[in-house]
């Protein structure tokens, strides 16, 4: 049976925790648990409630050392140049667009089991993550826009649970909200002159050479209009979007504002740990026995240091990233 570290991630105000003390019972083989010190602080918990469970609580270097590391935000680690190869890595790696991440994991050897590509029957099985995505940007955004939501007309470009959660918040707060689908790209493109806010909330295809927002059409949005990019991809379907952190969530291209916060859901650690570890409890154990679901083995995009998920090939073709396995 393997053993399993969780550590804290690094990245901007990323304050979500991948499993709570009360959520251990579900886990059988709970010894084989190691938290870096500190991990539940910020969602409420001490140290004392993992080891009350019968977990342990380790330097941020044994926890490491495990043969598989959790880290919510994979994709931003900042530790794969100093732990052994052949590692399982565990969580969100968005490994088609973070061709860095990718060429790290390659390098090592390592094998990448991505949250991202998480479905059962179908649904996104983290979906309340994307939802509370979609709302936390919605919020934090207007506090940069100048003017009240019930003063504001929105654009949402996508219709999927990020787009949910946006127009959640955006009709309680009063907005006049405008919904566009996929399909409808050309309408979006149509009017998006005459919004104060667009929201994009899609799924891009990776393999698009196309754009949703081009640099060009900065010139003809409505004077003081934002851009709220909460899919964040860089170089995909938003032209001039590039990722920004909690602290500091807006640029400006062009007279254009733009926010590209790359894990919003991060402000609301709370809700969405809550959420996040009654899901992932039971699927502990069989990353520990090595006895994976469907549904687990479906999200292993790279195994040993091999491509598993074509879409990274292919990616990195079109982004001239060198292959290394």
């Amino acid at each position: 049976m393997r053993n399993m570290g969780f550590v804290i991630s690094h990245k901007n105000r990323e304050r979500r925790r991948a499993l709570l003390p009360k959520h251990l019972k579900k886990i059988q083989g709970v010894d084989h648990l190691y938290f870096e010190t500190g991990y539940g602080q910020s969602v409420g918990y001490a140290d004392e409630d993992y080891l009350e469970k019968g977990a342990h609580v380790v330097s941020r270097e044994e926890a490491l050392a495990c043969e598989c590391i959790c880290d919510m935000k994979l994709g931003d680690q900042d530790y794969l140049d100093r732990v052994a190869p052949g590692k399982l890595l565990f969580g969100w790696a968005h490994a088609v667009q973070d061709t860095a991440f990718t060429t790290a994991a390659l390098q090592g050897r390592h094998t990448v089991l991505a949250w991202e590509e998480i479905y059962e029957n179908g649904r996104y099985i983290f979906y309340r993550n994307r939802e509370i995505a979609g709302e936390a940007a919605v919020l934090q955004a207007f506090l940069y826009l100048g003017k009240m939501p019930y003063e504001s007309t929105v654009a949402i470009y996508g219709s999927g649970h990020t787009a949910k959660g946006a127009m959640r918040i955006l009709n309680g707060l009063g907005a006049e909200v405008d919904v566009y689908k996929w399909k409808q790209i050309d309408l979006f493109r149509e009017n998006m002159g005459k919004y104060d806010m667009l929201i994009n909330c899609c799924m891009w295809d990776t393999s698009r050479t196309d754009r949703l927002i081009y640099r060009e059409d900065l010139k003809h949005l409505k004077r003081g209009a934002m851009i709220v990019d909460v899919s964040c991809d860089p170089e995909l379907e938003i032209e001039t979007s590039r990722p920004t952190t909690i602290d500091h969530p807006v640029y400006e291209v062009d007279g254009i504002l733009h926010y590209a916060v790359d894990n919003t859901p991060a402000m609301f650690p709370i809700t969405v740990s809550r959420a996040f570890s009654r899901l992932l409890a039971p699927m502990v154990d069989m990353v520990l026995e090595d006895r994976l679901s469907d549904a687990l083995e479906k999200a292993v995009v790279i195994r040993d240091g091999q491509v598993i998920d074509q879409r990274i090939h292919a990616f990195r073709e079109r982004s001239g990233v060198g292959e290394t396995a």
